[in-house]
């Protein structure tokens, strides 16, 4: 026998094999649930009386800053302009005479939104009326 005829021919597309292939597999659980709304909000007793304890405090304040509102409405006061040279403590010996200088000084600023006790000539400013 000739070696040309013991060579065996290999064809040219061989037979595919049998490939396992990915499979998906169902989850072993319940299915998950999909677009579900949340479940509406529920109060406890103890909820109710923290919300009711709450809107309370709350129309406690706006009655009380309502009445505040109304008792800075009828107190009188004048106006004064600063003339040159004045100072605020001078201001407050003047027109504030049953105060110290110190509580006068407190309360110009306070009727008048001064930050310090710096003030200029020209400037007007309230002069707030004593109980």
């Amino acid at each position: 026998m000739s070696a040309l005829a013991a060579w065996d021919v290999v064809p040219l597309h061989a037979p595919a094999r049998d490939r396992s292939r990915l499979r998906l597999v169902p989850p072993a659980g319940p299915e998950p649930r999909l677009a579900t709304r949340p479940a509406p909000l529920r109060l406890t007793h103890a909820g109710r009386l923290v919300l009711g304890l709450v809107l309370a405090v709350v129309a406690l304040l706006v009655i009380a800053g309502a009445v505040g509102a109304s008792r800075t409405v009828g107190v009188e006061s004048r106006v004064v302009t600063v003339q040159a040279g004045q100072t605020l403590s001078e201001l407050a010996v003047a027109l504030l005479p049953e105060l110290s200088i110190a509580e006068g000084v407190a309360q110009l600023q306070l009727a008048n939104g001064l930050n310090t006790p710096a003030i200029h000539a020209g400037q007007r400013l309230v002069v707030p009326s004593l109980p």
